[in-house]
């Protein structure tokens, strides 16, 4: 079969499922999964396709940002044990930027009761589960509210962020890779979780394994600017060696 041919199957069989594995597509076409993956680049270089992790999706199946309430349910049990693996990041008197998103949500439960911490956020949830902590100042970006996620975005978030320097930021996202970093559906949800990052020393990213399945289309933290990595026993072992090769310090929540 030539290239011009197995790559139009490709864009057919790709158009036709919405999304699909590059192993199914090795296998539908008869070649080799690293002929696939050269196929793929092509046909996306050629806006045909769009890839994402292990695989590659229709243009015309953007994905669409997950809404708070859909998100909350899916793997609480890891993003509950990666928040008890993340909050033994956190000192005393310490200043962090906390995301927003439902595991960075289960990190703010877990230091609710701290002494003396100052908190930056977004997140009006992150806000609110410190209003009975006493001893916790936080701040909360102004900006304009994202509903489905309940956290501040735009240029007035990110500018509430300038000049702030904290001990180090955590945050989440809607997909992980060792090749794309952090990444969004969302372009403005991106823009302030740069700016979040960029106030922190450190950069914490909390991730179920779900988040490794795909890539989302706006990249928010490049891989090798991820300091530390707190996930979960299920996380795809031959992406947390890649990542662990780009210098991140990858933690398994148990």
């Amino acid at each position: 079969m030539f290239a011009a041919e197995r790559r139009k199957i490709i864009a057919d069989l790709v158009r036709s499922s919405g999304a699909i594995s590059i192993r199914d597509l090795a296998l539908r076409v008869g070649a080799s999964e690293v002929t696939v993956r050269r196929d793929l680049r092509t046909l996306e270089d050629d806006g045909l396709i769009r890839r994402q992790h292990g695989g590659a999706m229709s243009v015309a199946e953007q994905p669409r940002e997950p809404t708070y309430a859909e998100k909350r349910h899916t793997a609480s049990a890891e993003k509950s044990a990666i928040a008890r693996r993340a909050a033994t990041f956190v000192r005393d008197g310490d200043a962090i930027v906390i995301g927003a998103g439902t595991t960075t949500m289960a990190l703010a439960e877990e230091l609710r009761d701290r002494p003396e911490l100052t908190i930056m956020t977004n997140s009006l949830l992150v806000a609110q589960a410190f209003a009975d902590s006493p001893r916790i100042e936080v701040m909360l970006t102004g900006g304009m509210l994202r509903g489905s996620i309940f956290a501040m975005v735009g240029t007035a978030a990110e500018a509430a962020l300038g000049g702030l320097r904290a001990d180090r930021t955590f945050l989440s996202g809607n997909g992980l890779s060792s090749s794309n970093g952090l990444s969004t559906p969302n372009q403005m949800v991106a823009g302030i979780d740069r700016a979040m990052a960029a106030a922190g020393r450190e950069v914490v990213v909390l991730a179920d394994y779900t988040k490794f399945e795909r890539d989302s289309v706006v990249q928010t933290v490049p891989a090798n600017d991820v300091d530390v990595l707190v996930t979960d026993a299920q996380a795809p072992a031959d992406e947390l060696k890649r990542m662990r090769t780009l210098g991140v310090d990858v933690h398994i929540a148990t």
